[in-house]
């Protein structure tokens, strides 16, 4: 008869073995050894595709891990193989995977030799996981499926059903990182049936929590979210224990990914608070170095250290120490804190060099090689400049040089291209491109026999850069269009990567927009003499990948969903009076791709730096907010005006086009381009204007075709704690506005305007308009972005729920009249692009900053009477309304009436 007993290691739950002697069994001495050897290593708590260097600290650690290499392969000679199989847990938690495979199958064989079925499969399953973590996805495939089959054919219980269910847990795993994320998800939930007939409560978890990763991966957000609330509810009932701090540790991980901060510091913080009252110093340890990453996303430096350094203090892991130091030292560097900087680096060196030899150590090593590239480049104090002196790009050179030999010892050829990419790109930056080219080459060759996109992409890009510094035009073109399509395959996992991750150093600044843009750059400069349409193309579409990644890092999600049309076709077949014009902001000039009816595509350049761009369009925009400083505005916007249209007004005027749809990038989001100064004009006294997120649109259908009714909602004072918002009062004149224009409005007014009163009528009747006269702010930050209701914050999160019935009404028009965008932030647009998406509705009219609540129900009454009445588009009916503010004695200036915004179907 079998018995387990569930214990937890490494991270997760296990479980032991423990068999009564039968006849036929094994000796006394083997069954020792059994009852004290963990199954399985490894279940995962939450199966991610992760970067090459580990970013959680890692459950617990063995302290048998850290002997030498040498004395445990010494001890697998003529070893039992219960020993063999203790042995390979010891070596895979090493970070040497692949003498843990020869161990196991050394295990394996052993086992098969004494028929001893149940043993076997669980030594299959192990080197399955191993297998897994060395990319050798067709050895760990054939690997699970013998375990799962000898399994199957062992006589059924209920404690071998649970160790079926860890088998199927490593099944699960496998099946996810291939790409199979919907058989994950049926593998998974036959383990929660399984761990619920057991009543394991801690399997149960287990399984929902890779469910919801599963169900990320498809696209299923929502569902993905419900998962983790029932793995919340669940966790409540269950007592103190290891199980459930690991489980909540894992449960805050996964709700970081998915942008629920909220939530994720409460079940971080109340996982530290169990391992605290357990006195488990492995796992306050993981939990402080789990907080430390929730810091840091939520852009909180100094807490983000602080937890860093409380995990230095707490851990009895040395590798999680220089884990959390790196962590720490990469914001050091980020801040400028270039005196503790100073204190800092020596103590990890230190210690880097006593690390037992592991994968994890050796990407240690390999950061570290990275923050010394930083410190070098960055601006030095005079008292650090002695010390960082003695560095020199041969010191990353010898830690890099030694990362690329331990790879080998190791025979990890994933840490091997990491570490050979790495060097290549320190010979890159000294201009030594054939060595750098040959380390490129290499690294890639073993990143893609090792199936590890996340690192081909970086050495694809990496290629395309160095054959481009040698002046092959039409070989970094291709490596470039590699390394974006091997990008569009990891969009998901790079997100994940991002968030959990944080001690590789990514972000995606830094580590995706870069690939793109400068792809683009590319393709523009291999134009000869004309416009190549077909360049043109590519390249405004690559652009539009940039803008759709982007949006997906925003939400840490999948966008755009639903049935599209290109923008192009709808220029050519429903509005030829309308041209696209689609801006890209590169490192040294300004490119400008236009669309006009019935021609093809052409560009014009400005040589000018981004920097340069991005300085002058700051200046704009807090100009714009300004009722005095019209002056200062005509003076930048003309400039701004000269850059995008220019040279391109002639042939507007005669194409008789008389609306522009801005594709816009980067900073230029920021702006109105209603406000943009020809010297004498404004740009909304000469075309109505309209912004798209990208090149393709909602099925768009003109909102004057139909019988307008709109669902209105408003505060006319802020709720409690966000006295930093003024009243409205004007919101009820707004309101009336709507009404006298004709629309059939129902309306919720401050205590009535709550999200669930909003989702019930939204449900209740079809409304095509859904006008909120609320604050709200948009902001790079998924967390920073909201609107308000009576009780409080609306994330933008929500909106996809918020604006639509079971997903079958569509909201035609969504405005958002007291909207801002938050102050400081460069990048602030996103929010609203974000925002639009979101709610799903074909068009979104917002403002960008905080208007006079007059002038706003004016704009409003005057939009809604055109729109009504006039028989015109949308976007026709916002420009006329913003010409009668602007012919307004009181309102003349454009911070009145340039702040609102058409984005989305324009018709």
């Amino acid at each position: 008869m079998l018995v387990t007993k569930p214990t937890t290691i490494f991270g997760a739950n296990s479980v032991k073995v423990k068999r009564q002697k039968q006849p036929g069994c094994w000796e006394k001495t083997t069954l020792a050894h059994f009852l004290r050897l963990p199954l399985y290593f490894l279940i995962a708590l939450l199966c991610i595709l992760g970067s090459p260097v580990l970013a959680k600290v890692p459950g617990s650690i063995n302290s048998s891990s850290q002997l030498p290499i040498n004395s445990l392969m010494s001890l697998a000679v003529a070893a039992d193989p219960a020993s063999l199989l203790e042995q390979g847990q010891i070596l895979y938690n090493a970070g040497n995977f692949t003498k843990a495979v020869e161990v196991l199958q050394q295990a394996v064989q052993a086992y098969k030799q004494q028929g001893d079925s149940l043993s076997l499969a669980v030594t299959l399953s192990n080197l399955s996981l191993v297998y897994q973590q060395l990319g050798a996805w067709i050895q760990a495939q054939q690997e699970i499926t013998e375990s799962l089959n000898l399994l199957k054919g062992l006589d059924e219980n209920q404690n071998l059903q649970k160790i079926f269910a860890q088998s199927l847990d490593i099944q699960g795993r496998l099946q996810l990182t291939m790409g199979q994320a919907e058989e994950a998800l049926k593998t998974w939930r036959q383990t929660e049936k399984i761990y619920r007939q057991a009543d394991d409560q801690s399997g149960v978890v287990r399984s929902l929590i890779n469910q919801a990763q599963a169900l990320r991966s498809q696209g299923l957000y929502p569902r993905a979210v419900k998962t983790l609330e029932e793995v919340s509810q669940t966790l409540k009932s269950q007592p103190d224990s290891r199980e459930k701090t690991v489980s909540l540790r894992s449960l805050g991980d996964a709700l970081l990914v998915v942008g629920n901060l909220k939530d994720s510091y409460q079940a971080l913080e109340k996982s530290l608070m169990i391992a605290q009252h357990l006195q488990s110093s492995t796992d306050i340890a993981a939990s402080l170095f789990s907080l430390g990453n929730h810091a840091r996303k939520k852009q909180d430096n100094i807490q983000a250290i602080a937890y860093y350094q409380r995990t230095v203090t707490a851990s009895p892991s040395s590798l999680t120490k220089v884990q959390a130091q790196l962590n720490q030292l990469s914001l050091l560097i980020e801040d400028q804190r270039w005196a503790e900087v100073h204190t800092l680096s020596p103590l990890i060196e230190s210690q880097l060099d006593q690390l037992p030899l592991s994968r994890a150590s050796i990407y240690a090593q390999i950061n570290y090689s990275q923050s010394i590239l930083k410190i070098k480049s960055g601006v030095l104090p005079t008292s650090s400049q002695n010390y960082y002196s003695g560095f020199s790009k041969k010191d990353s050179t010898v830690l890099l040089t030694r990362a690329i030999q331990q790879s080998r010892s190791l025979g990890d050829k994933r840490a091997e291209a990491y570490a050979l990419k790495s060097l290549g790109g320190l010979y890159e930056e000294t201009g030594q491109w054939s060595k750098a080219q040959d380390l490129t080459l290499q690294g890639l060759a073993l990143a893609q026999s090792s199936n590890a996109p996340e690192i081909i992409y970086t050495l694809e890009w990496q290629l395309g850069r160095l054959l481009r510094a040698q002046k092959d035009i039409n070989g970094a073109i291709r490596a470039y269009d590699l390394a974006v399509e091997t990008l569009q395959s990891l969009r998901r996992d790079l997100i994940v990567s991002n968030v959990v991750n944080q001690d590789v150093q990514f972000t995606f600044r830094d580590s995706v927009e870069p690939v793109y843009r400068e792809s683009v750059e590319l393709l523009l400069k291999s134009q000869k003499e004309k416009s190549d349409e077909k360049i043109l193309e590519k390249a405004r579409e690559r652009i539009e990948a940039l803008q759709l990644a982007e949006l997906d890092n925003f939400f840490q999600e999948a966008c755009l969903q639903g049935q599209r049309v290109a923008l192009d076709q709808v220029v050519e077949k429903e509005n030829a009076t309308a041209a696209i014009l689609y801006p890209i902001i590169l490192q040294k000039e300004l490119q400008v791709i236009v669309k006009i009816p019935k021609q093809p595509l052409q560009s014009y350049t400005t040589q000018i730096s981004r920097p340069e761009v991005e300085e002058l369009l700051v200046e704009l925009q807090k100009n714009l907010v300004d009722p005095t400083a019209t002056k200062a505005v005509q003076t930048h916007s003309h400039q701004v005006y000269n850059w995008l249209l220019k040279p391109i007004e002639s042939e507007l005027q005669k194409s008789r086009v008389d609306t522009l749809v801005f594709v816009l990038d980067g900073p230029l989001r920021n702006l109105p381009m209603a406000a943009l100064y020809d010297g004498k004009k404004y740009l909304v006294e000469k075309y109505a204007i309209a912004l798209s997120v990208g090149l393709q649109l909602l099925s768009p259908k003109p909102l004057v075709k139909q019988q307008l009714r709109a669902l209105t909602a408003g505060l006319t004072k802020p709720p409690p704690g966000f006295s930093n918002f003024a009243p409205l009062l004007a919101i009820e004149s707004e309101f009336d506005g709507i009404s006298k224009a004709g629309i059939s409005t129902t309306s919720l007014l401050d205590k009535d305007f709550k999200k669930k009163n909003l989702e019930s009528k939204i449900g209740a009747a079809p409304f095509n308009i859904v006008h909120l006269a609320t604050h709200g702010q948009f902001s790079s930050r998924l967390e920073d972005t909201f609107i308000l209701d009576f009780d409080g914050e609306i994330n933008v999160k929500d909106f996809d729920t918020l604006f639509s019935s079971q997903g079958k009404t569509i909201v035609e028009l969504l405005v958002l009249s007291a909207c801002q965008t938050a102050t400081g932030d460069k990048r602030a647009a996103l929010g609203l692009a974000g925002a639009a998406v979101r709610a799903g509705a074909r068009s979104t009219i917002a403002s960008l900053w905080q208007i006079d609540d007059e002038s706003t129900a004016m704009f409003v009454s005057a939009f809604y009477q055109k729109l009504n009445n006039g028989k015109i588009t949308k976007a026709k009916a916002v420009h006329l309304a913003q010409l009668q503010l602007l012919n307004h004695p009181n309102y003349r200036a454009p911070s009145f009436w340039s702040a609102y915004v058409l984005i989305g179907n324009w018709l």
